[in-house]
């Protein structure tokens, strides 16, 4: 038979009731545009180290730094030699640079949205007023914006010498222009490639591999396939050949469009004709990296 003890109340001296000072917040509520802005800020800093460890500046910093460096030299030998024209034409200067250029995306596309997924925060961000589109916009104007400037910077650099080597403002100016469309274009492309390919491992080893395969085999496959169409005398196959690499998707589309010189072999780029698929070929893949972000978000989120 169960026996009933008697609860004794504990004595007056031993009992306390502590005000820990709980309220609710009442101040102003910045919703979800603001959060979008931070969340894209953050990232977007996060690119080039930015309030984050000495050691995660050295990477990004270096490819900065080494994108610019050759656009200085240029400038030097321009304004030494009293050259008539730069050496490279501001459309050229990404392509050259496409080796540091995919390198730098697959170093940070999976550094913007690996450890998201590695240490299952995108919940987190979700239960606040963002929303998937929010967070795969942001992150996409992130990485797009951070390849921008590195692209654009010796672009910059190349402009400013050549104004000092009084070269002509007009032609400059016009090639200067050309030039950022492209980058643009090619800035928007690799972060739509390089943040689907990151976003599908957690594992940011992973991730940087499988981008620096994606663009460097797609690249070496296109080019030696446009090699052997040429050695063949099939020049109206190297075209159509290029739409299957990022790089040479953007080198035609300025070869028929942005007056850029082709580095297709025997200098075979599209026609206006065959631009116009490269144009759509552009457009559809971002249009399809985002929307891959989106389904991909979709069921992270849940």
């Amino acid at each position: 038979m169960a026996v009933e003890h008697p609860v004794t109340a504990p004595s007056g001296d031993q009992s306390r009731i502590h005000n820990i000072g709980y309220r609710s917040y009442d101040g102003p509520r910045l919703g979800r545009s603001y959060a979008t802005r931070s969340l894209y800020s953050q990232s977007l800093r996060g690119a080039y180290g930015l309030g984050r460890s000495v050691k995660s500046k050295v990477l990004p910093m270096l490819l900065f730094v080494v994108m610019c460096v050759p656009a200085a030299i240029m400038v030097a030998v321009a304004v030494a030699t009293k050259a008539n024209d730069l050496p490279v034409d501001y459309t050229r200067y990404a392509i050259i640079m496409q080796a540091v250029i995919s390198l730098y995306v697959a170093s940070q596309a999976p550094q913007s949205v690996s450890r998201d997924l590695r240490f299952k925060t995108v919940p987190l961000y979700f239960s606040r007023p963002i929303e998937t589109a929010d967070y795969v916009r942001a992150k996409y104007a992130a990485l797009a914006s951070a390849m921008f400037i590195l692209t654009a910077a010796p672009l910059i650099v190349l402009y400013v010498g050549a104004l000092l080597a009084k070269l002509d403002f007009a032609d400059q100016t016009k090639g200067f222009g050309q030039g950022l469309v492209s980058v643009a274009l090619l800035s928007l492309l690799f972060a739509g490639i390089g943040l689907v390919i990151a976003s599908v491992t957690p594992r940011r080893g992973f991730g940087i591999a499988a981008v620096i395969a994606v663009m460097t085999i797609s690249y070496g496959a296109v080019s030696t396939l446009q090699a052997i169409a040429d050695a063949q005398g099939s020049t109206s196959a190297i075209p159509w050949i290029g739409l299957f690499s990022p790089v040479t998707l953007i080198d035609g589309l300025q070869s028929a469009f942005l007056g850029a010189s082709s580095a297709f072999p025997g200098a075979a780029g599209p026609s206006n004709g065959e631009g116009v698929v490269y144009v759509l070929a552009v457009l559809g893949l971002i249009a399809a990296s985002y929307g891959l972000l989106l389904r991909r978000y979709k069921k992270v989120g849940l």
